[in-house]
């Protein structure tokens, strides 16, 4: 698929938006189903986009920064799988080969990252001097330079990605073979699991699990569409809520003594 210099420039400035945000965490435009899904709606290749949005998405919620081990680039790997998805122009059977690419982007990511982080440590003695100076003005424009490179970071790989157009892209999906493209695809498919299960490990509790394994039962029901699934599970935390602010209000017959805030737990505490 052949963009135009509109689109492309829309792209650059999704991406750049998308670097900005790695570090701003204010629109969460780094987060790979809200770019994959800007990107697919600038170029007019929504639908494939939102599908490799929100399968990167699940891959992501397992990545985070533990002390001093960076988690890998999710706006580097949302950003250019989605450019390559789009120039490649295989619609909803390229998402697997574009998934496979994001994760070694997202790693290789890290180096941008890294670089960024550099520099951004010395803007900050900068800024240490001007504000020992009294001089707000150079510190509000070395704290946009420094955003700035957040934002650029993402920004040049996808205009690299873009100059190489879509020719080459494409020919280099297709000349993938079919037990490559099916093998990433299953890995893909293996990762978004390890994912899900790296977010579930870090929030399993006693009170969560029912919730958990309700949802999973009600998407066995082939009836229920996702936005019915949203809204049992929006009515469900209202009542969760609900029933934590009266328990917690030390209401109850005994006066209260035993009530942790928590209804779910304390119904668990007592078996």
């Amino acid at each position: 698929m052949n963009l135009n210099a509109i689109q492309m420039i829309l792209v650059v400035l999704v991406a750049f938006l998308a670097g900005m945000e790695g570090i701003l965490d204010q629109f969460q435009f780094h987060q790979p189903v809200v770019s994959c899904t800007l990107i697919g709606l600038v170029t007019g290749d929504l639908v494939p986009c939102i599908i490799l949005g929100g399968t990167l998405q699940m891959i992501a919620l397992g990545w985070a920064n533990v002390g001093a081990a960076v988690a890998p680039d999710a706006a580097l790997a949302g950003v250019a799988s989605a450019i390559i998805l789009v120039l490649g122009g295989q619609g909803k059977a390229g998402v697997s080969s574009a998934i496979a690419i994001a994760v070694p982007l997202a790693v290789a990511g890290l180096l941008l990252t890294i670089l960024v982080r550099t520099i951004s440590t010395m803007i900050v003695h900068i800024m240490d001097r001007a504000a020992a100076a009294g001089s707000f003005a150079q510190l509000d424009f070395w704290q946009w330079i420094d955003i700035c490179l957040q934002g650029i970071r993402i920004a040049i790989p996808a205009a690299l990605i873009l100059a190489v157009g879509a020719g080459p892209v494409k020919s280099l999906l297709d000349a993938m073979p079919s037990w490559l493209t099916d093998g990433l695809s299953i890995g893909g498919g293996m990762v978004v699991a390890v994912g899900y299960a790296m977010v579930i490990n870090m929030m399993a509790s006693a009170e969560v699990w029912p919730f958990f394994a309700l949802g999973f039962v009600m998407a066995t029901i082939t009836d229920l569409t996702l936005i019915a699934l949203g809204a049992i599970g929006v009515s469900l935390a209202l009542i969760y809520l609900t029933l934590s602010s009266n328990s917690g209000s030390g209401s109850s017959n005994d006066g209260g003594g035993s009530n942790s805030g928590d209804p779910l737990g304390d119904v668990i505490d007592n078996y």
